[in-house]
Parts: structure tokens; sequence; C-alpha cells
């Protein structure tokens, strides 16, 4: 199943990494290597929850200081609108089972009231956390041979039943579509701009790019789409040919929007229909489309290392700076 995308005008370049430095997981790599696929889940069709068994090294308790909050969304149809998108800092979209698309939500600078609806996390998270220092994790649980490398991955792992009062049943929309999130009972306070460790470099727009007014990324059973605002000077976010909306009712709009060309791969994990789970492999490099001030930027992306940011570069190796606000990153499948 392969992700395309519709483009008008197209730029892409180059980017070397950032580093920053993380705990290492032996215990994560040695499951990994020895996992089979099995169809267990912690959270069914139904919305079902079950506590994952608390094994391994990651932790179970507490936030870590200044540790960024990383959100699993819903992105079905049924579950929206959204509580919460807007004040999320980065907004990364992926392929998930059967063509569909979830998101991740990061918070470093603003907590919300209430973030949702929480889905079940995949194992394309941890390479994808593996860039921020001790990351809180709030998912509503995940495939049932998953959990033992999310539980000893270097993050904090947050599931309903662990914080009193973290997550709530909204009444408004059926389960599995309705479960939330405070994120204030996860932290005590937004831990900064010094948490969002991903290498992004914001500032004055490069040079060259093309004119741009619309870009869709299609997967086989789901569609984004960015339409710029000269009024608003922001990316209006359109999700299978909807505007996105949230709860609240104001348009979803970022910044920036990246579009990251990368591989994706069956991974040994089943929902619990059977559909295999892609993995998206964001450490590596590839091309990329940088959206931002009604231009489109050709780059190069470049990650080494999972305990390293994603550098977007120019074909002469120039850093490109996005525009300050909130950032959309989309993995399409590379060609």
């Amino acid at each position: 199943m392969v992700a395309t995308v519709s483009m008008g005008h197209g730029a892409r370049t180059r980017r070397a990494a950032t580093a920053v430095a993380l705990l290492a997981v032996a215990a994560t790599a040695s499951l990994v290597a020895g996992c089979t696929g099995g169809r267990g889940t912690v959270e069914d069709g139904r919305g079902q929850l079950r506590t994952p068994t608390e094994s391994g090294g990651g932790s179970q308790s507490g936030a870590a200081a200044g540790s960024v909050l990383a959100v699993k969304i819903d992105n079905a149809r049924t579950a929206r609108p959204q509580t919460g998108l807007n004040s999320a800092d980065i907004v990364y979209a992926e392929q998930v089972e059967g063509g569909m698309s979830r998101l991740m939500a990061l918070y470093a600078t603003k907590l919300p009231k209430a973030v949702g609806p929480v889905r079940s996390a995949r194992e394309s998270d941890l390479e994808l956390l593996r860039q921020f220092e001790q990351p809180t994790l709030a998912f509503s649980g995940a495939q049932g041979k998953l959990m033992p490398l999310i539980n000893n991955a270097p993050l904090v792992v947050q599931t309903p039943g662990k914080v009193s009062g973290a997550y709530y049943r909204g009444t408004d929309r059926s389960a599995p579509h309705n479960l939330f999130l405070r994120p204030d009972r996860l932290l005590s306070a937004a831990p900064g701009t010094d948490a969002l460790t991903t290498g992004f470099h914001y500032g004055t727009a490069p040079s060259g790019g093309q004119p741009e007014t619309s870009r869709t990324v299609r997967y086989p059973s789901a569609s984004f789409t960015f339409t710029w605002s000269a009024d608003r000077s922001r990316w209006l976010v359109s999700m299978d040919g909807t505007p996105t909306v949230t709860s609240d009712g104001k348009r979803v709009a970022p910044a920036t929007v990246v579009v990251q060309y990368v591989k994706v791969r069956e991974s040994a994990f089943y929902d619990f229909l059977g559909n295999n789970t892609p993995y998206t492999e964001t450490v590596g490099s590839g091309k990329a489309e940088v959206l931002r001030d009604g231009r489109a930027y050709d780059v190069n992306w470049s990650r080494p290392e999972a305990a390293e940011g994603t550098e977007f570069t120019t074909s002469g190796g120039t850093p490109v700076n996005f525009a300050k606000g909130q950032v959309w990153v989309v993995f399409a499948k590379a060609s």
C-alpha cells in the first residue's frame, strides 16, 4: 500500500543531523529480534481496555522533569473533531492498518485542558520518540506482544489506570473513540521548548522554492490536504476531504508542513482483525518537501541514529528554517 502525494510544484533538499543524547535500550533491541507477530491486544475494537503488565526497564510512574508529552490521537472519521490538537507544537501523521492514518501530537510549550480521543501505540512510535529525553507517552494500550518493547523503552508509559483521573470517557460518541486525557494529571507544567529535541530550525525562510497553494498526501484509505491561507499565513488542514476543526470549532492550521518520504514496511505485529501494522522508518535519510509561507521547498532529510533529531537541509547542506508555530510532519512512503 503506497502513499501518494499530489503536488503542484515541489522542492527537495538535504539535511545533517543534530545529536541529542538519550538512553540506549539493549533490552528493547533483543526483544525486537526475538518477537513474532501475535494478535493479542490490550485495546480491542470495542474499546475495552486492560492495563498492560508493568515489566521491564521503562519508567512507569511520574513524568521526567522537562520531558515532552506525546499523545497518540485517534484519526478515524468517527473520532472527529479532535480535542486539544491546536495546542500541539508538532503533529506527526503516519499510516496504520488498512491504509488508515493516526496522529501523534507533541506538547512542550502549552498543555491544553484535554486531548483526544486517545488511541493505541505502534512499534514505529518507539523509534520516533528516541529523539527526546525520557518523553511521556500517553496512549490507550497496544498489541499484546508490543507492550514489552514499550515497557522497556526509554520513556514514561502512561496508560489508563496509572494516574487517577488522567483519563476519562466522553459521552458524545461511542467507544473506542471517546477516551480523553487531562495532560495536567501527567505533567505539572509544560516543559518548554528545550524539550523539543527534534533538530528542527526556525527562522527566516530559505531562498528559492516554488509558489504552492495546496498539497495533498494520500494513503490507501486516508488523505491529508494542506491549503495555504494568505490571510492567516497558515496551512489549513483537511482530512479525507473535510476541513479539520477541533471540538471548540477552531480550524487546524499549522505554520509549516513537512512531507517526509520514508521507508514503510511490514512489522511483526497485527491488529485484532489480523491486519499487519506498517512500520514507518524515521532513522536514515531521504527526500522531503517543506511547505511554509505559501511556498514549497525540495529538501533532504537525515537522521543517522535514533537518539538524534532530524535535519532538513538544502542541496548545499544548509539547514532549512521552519516558520514559527505548529509543525505537521506527514510520513509518506518513498517510491
